[in-house]
Parts: C-alpha cells; sequence; structure tokens
C-alpha cells in the first residue's frame, strides 16, 4: 500500500536556521570582503570639508517651511528667490548660506531632489 503524497514532498527540504545567525551568514554564504564603503562620521571628517551642521539644519527648516511654497522640482536658490518676488520675505541667511557654498549638491539642491516628481 502506498502513502498518499504530500504538497510539501515538491519543494525541497532546507535547513532550520540556528537561534541567534542572520539570514544568509552560514559558512561562506555573503562575505565579501572589501566591497565595503568606510563610513564617515561627523568626528572624523576632515575640518572644512563641507558645510557646518548649523548651515545643513538651517536649509531643512527652510525646505520644511511651506509658507515659502513648494520646493519640488527647483533648487534652494530658486525658491529662495520665487518666495521673494511673491512678497514672502524668506531669511537672508539661507540666500547667504547658498550663495557661499554654490559648489556643494548638498547645500543647492532640497531634501527631495532625488525623488522623481
Amino acid at each position: 500500500m502506498e502513502q498518499p503524497r504530500l504538497i510539501t514532498d515538491s519543494f525541497p527540504r532546507r535547513r532550520r536556521r540556528r537561534p541567534g545567525r542572520a539570514p544568509g551568514t552560514g559558512k561562506g554564504k555573503g562575505k565579501v570582503k572589501g566591497t565595503g564603503c568606510p563610513r564617515v562620521t561627523a568626528a572624523e571628517e576632515p575640518p572644512g570639508s563641507g558645510p557646518d551642521r548649523s548651515v545643513l539644519e538651517m536649509l531643512r527648516s527652510f525646505d520644511l517651511a511651506w509658507e515659502y511654497g513648494p520646493c519640488t522640482g527647483i533648487t534652494r536658490l530658486q525658491r529662495w528667490e520665487r518666495a521673494q518676488a511673491l512678497g514672502l520675505s524668506p531669511p537672508d541667511t539661507v540666500r547667504d548660506a547658498l550663495l557661499e557654498h554654490q559648489d556643494d549638491p548638498n547645500i543647492i539642491y532640497n531634501l527631495w531632489h532625488e525623488y522623481e516628481l
């Protein structure tokens, strides 16, 4: 007499992962040496390598302030100039920071510049 087939018989058996191990970290799995990019923390950054943290925070708050109009699809300076032309009185410190760091993409573009419209 033949035993009935189960649906699980058609799939290969897999070993269960031991508790405490992350998936894919078995013997020799997923280990590629020398491909990781070292992270640079704020304490390790060389002086003068970029804008001050307070400037970035000020620009971030400018991006989040909807009183100066939408900011998608334009640069921060274009948004500042549009707000000025509409009489919305954007902060002059934002414009000064934008003109001071014209070559830095972290300063020029707003928080959402990488997202498609």
